[in-house]
């Protein structure tokens, strides 16, 4: 058996003795509604941060995508980097408020301003549209839009799960050709192989909150039918452009069935020279980012990510300047 937190198996066993349908049983709406009555429960609220203001982003096909903006400190201030974030739900559920205390919390933690970005979910809006309007949102962040209340001088882009999938895409998609630059990527328990079906597939199928079943169900409602799941906006582990990347840094949980997709995607990362930290909390599950209440361990797990980070963020703008002086004198 493998190692299961104390914390971790208290709230396994109250979820495994509840009745009632399995995500994979519901259709979408109705696994919405179960995601966000959850996360009422297992997640701890907000807390005080200086700003916090709802945003809309202009989409490429000329829709509005919600935004939400999390400023820890004055609303206005000097130049700064901006971290952007997608959230997870398997493309399928999730939204703005299922993960407002998490961003508020990174926020707090990197003194950074974040942007939540709530793209459209399938099946209404099926592949590739959570890519669209995540790479629409970072382009337009990049821009430094008067809303944000000072200059955007880099981005990271960061996010769980489908949310991890959607910051892979849009590192890959945007490192070089933004008129800033993407200081870091932060992918958290991401899924980035459409085709992975065994190791953690199947070693943690049923039993630890996020299913096999369940991936299936998410991936058929965002795929379709089409045979794209290969394409590097769905699957970015089997894509070309890994050269030159932003730094990264790739979190896993021990219990995750997505968790060997993270650790082989941060293995190419670092054989394509990407710089590379690697975090794996043992007897943690997917989705703890956002149960912090119900399994308290998870804050600390968020809280060694957000210190891993803040180091990458600086040494990237340390050679981000020093690269601008570099120019400047030739």
């Amino acid at each position: 058996m493998p190692f299961v937190r104390p914390d971790v198996k208290a709230f396994l066993d109250f979820l495994n003795s509840q009745p009632g349908p399995q995500m994979h049983e519901l259709d979408a709406p109705t696994a919405r509604m179960m995601f966000q009555a959850m996360g009422q429960i297992a997640e701890l609220p907000r807390g005080e941060l200086a700003h916090v203001e709802d945003i809309s982003i202009p989409g490429d096909h000329g829709h509005a995508i919600p935004a939400r903006l999390y400023c820890p400190a004055t609303r206005s201030g000097p130049p700064a980097p901006v971290l952007v974030f997608y959230h997870g739900g398997g493309w399928v559920i999730g939204d703005l408020d299922t993960h407002d205390s998490a961003c508020a919390e990174i926020a707090r933690g990197l003194g950074m301003t974040v942007i939540a970005v709530d793209y459209r979910l399938a099946p209404e809006h099926r592949f590739p549209a959570a890519a669209e309007d995540c790479l629409a949102a970072t382009r337009w962040v990049a821009s430094s839009p008067s809303v944000i209340g000072h200059a955007v001088t880099g981005l990271v882009v960061a996010g769980d799960s489908a949310g991890g999938n959607l910051a892979a895409v849009c590192a890959q998609q945007l490192h070089d050709s933004l008129p800033v630059p993407i200081l870091a990527q932060w992918l958290i328990y991401p899924g980035v192989d459409m085709s992975a079906n065994v190791g953690s597939m199947q070693e943690f199928a049923d039993g630890y909150l996020l299913t096999n079943n369940s991936m299936m169900w998410f991936m058929g409602h965002y795929l379709g039918e089409g045979d794209q799941g290969l394409h590097p906006h769905a699957s970015p582990y089997h894509t070309d452009r890994f050269t030159g990347l932003p730094p990264a840094l790739v979190y896993t949980c021990g219990l995750d069935p997505l968790r060997d997709q993270g650790r082989a995607y941060a293995a190419k990362l670092v054989e394509h020279g990407v710089p590379t930290v690697y975090r794996e909390a043992k007897g943690q599950i997917h989705g703890s980012l956002t149960l912090r209440q119900a399994i308290p361990s998870g804050q600390g797990d968020l809280a060694g990510c957000l210190a891993t980070l803040r180091e990458i963020v600086n040494e990237a703008q340390g050679e981000a300047t020093m690269a601008q002086a570099a120019q400047a004198a030739e």
